[in-house]
């Protein structure tokens, strides 16, 4: 297979977000669908950065409206953060990287018409 130029990392991005694009980027050649999908999702790793760094030796309970002890709203966030960070890798569904060690192309795509091809006798 030969390699592939990464897509040029978005300069909006902060340290994990960079982190994030450049290891996707080097593996997979993205569509731009799926490209857009990749930026958000590092976004999300940005956010998540800065509220862990928010968070560190931050109080786990803070006051409530009413005085009373309440979780700090900061950790729901991060929460909620990396859930949609996940949920937006997940939509790229790109395969394992280390089931093979070379760049994929197309993401999924490849893995899906092998099993077309085994299923319907034709060879990739």
């Amino acid at each position: 297979m030969t390699a592939h130029k990464p897509a040029p990392t978005p300069t909006s991005l902060g340290t994990a977000g960079k982190r994030l694009w450049r290891e996707t980027a080097r593996v997979y050649v993205l569509r731009q669908d799926e490209l857009e999908i990749l930026r958000s999702a590092c976004h999300e790793a940005d956010l998540v950065d800065e509220m862990d760094k928010a968070l560190k030796g931050a109080p786990l309970l803070v006051k409530g409206s009413m005085g009373q002890d309440v979780i700090n709203p900061l950790l729901q966030e991060v929460r909620q953060h990396r859930a949609a960070m996940a949920a937006l890798i997940r939509g790229l569904k790109l395969p394992d990287a280390d089931a093979d060690a070379t760049p994929q192309i197309n993401g999924q795509r490849t893995g899906g018409q092998t099993r077309w091809g085994a299923t319907h006798g034709a060879t990739a």
